[in-house]
């Protein structure tokens, strides 16, 4: 078991996450496809390092490259200023960054930020584009998971417009508890009010609500999950639609060997 702890700042705000169970050994994506495209997509190279708080791709620029996240997860945020923007995503071992190449265009809509440092593989869109334009079967694998990308951001749009802030801290927590590895993090509330788009008051509340219900335990940023079952159930219904999405269209027959969730990420339980 791999025990490794990391901080992030980002805006003068500090997340740190305690990774407290054996990692991901590879990107379920890149799992999935031939050998041989494999090899072709990464060159035989050895995955990169992300850092925390690196910036992957910025709105309405070219997109350099593609990552498939192995331990590492990426935030992807609107292109707003300030207290404007809004997380409204997040990929780790279960997708890739550089959707839009999937579409035959070479330009990112959104901010992408490494939220969790670790390894991912790193691929030349030239690359993917040739492998994508040579071989269906290849092609079909990716359109599934363009397909799963997009149902969850339409749900995420559903989720802020309409869903109380307790139940999405809860779902933000779940997702990214799923793509950490950890029930343990250490989190601002200016963080959480930014990737959840609210005023700082309405995370502090909601938190308290959650650890008044023994769900978690948070004192001066501090957060670990004591009932996952419990905070499935307080989160809102977008947190179990993600992962059945996931699961009926990419489908349990694609994992690899290791132990995995239907929504693509590895299970602490």
């Amino acid at each position: 078991m791999r025990l490794r702890t990391e901080t992030r700042a980002h805006a003068a705000q500090t997340v740190m996450i305690v990774k407290n169970v054996p990692l991901p050994t590879d990107n379920l994506l890149l799992a999935a496809l031939p050998a041989a495209v494999r090899r072709r997509l990464t060159a035989d190279r050895a995955p990169v390092n992300l850092t925390v708080s690196e910036p992957l791709s910025a709105a309405g620029e070219r997109i350099r490259h593609v990552y498939f996240p192995i331990d590492s997860f990426i935030s992807l945020i609107t292109p707003a200023r300030g207290r404007g923007q809004l997380e409204i995503g997040l990929v780790g071992s279960e997708g890739m960054l550089g959707v839009p190449l999937l579409l035959d265009v070479n330009v990112s809509p959104l901010r992408a930020m490494v939220q969790g440092a670790g390894r991912a593989w790193r691929v030349d869109p030239k690359t993917l584009r040739q492998e994508l334009a040579a071989n269906t079967a290849v092609r079909s694998t990716f359109n599934r998971y363009l397909y799963v990308f997009l149902a969850q951001l339409m749900q995420t749009a559903t989720c802020t417009r309409f869903h109380l802030i307790e139940a999405r801290l809860a779902r933000w927590l779940l997702m990214t508890r799923d793509r950490a590895h950890s029930n343990q993090f250490r989190i601002t509330h200016e963080f959480l009010a930014l990737m959840l788009g609210v005023r700082r008051v309405g995370v502090t509340s909601a938190a308290s609500a959650l650890q008044r219900r023994q769900l978690i335990r948070y004192r001066r940023g501090d957060i670990s999950i004591l009932d996952v079952q419990g905070l499935e159930r307080a989160a809102c219904a977008c947190y179990a639609i993600d992962k059945q999405i996931y699961a009926r269209v990419l489908g349990r027959k694609r994992r690899p060997p290791d132990t995995v969730s239907p929504s693509g990420v590895h299970d602490l339980q």
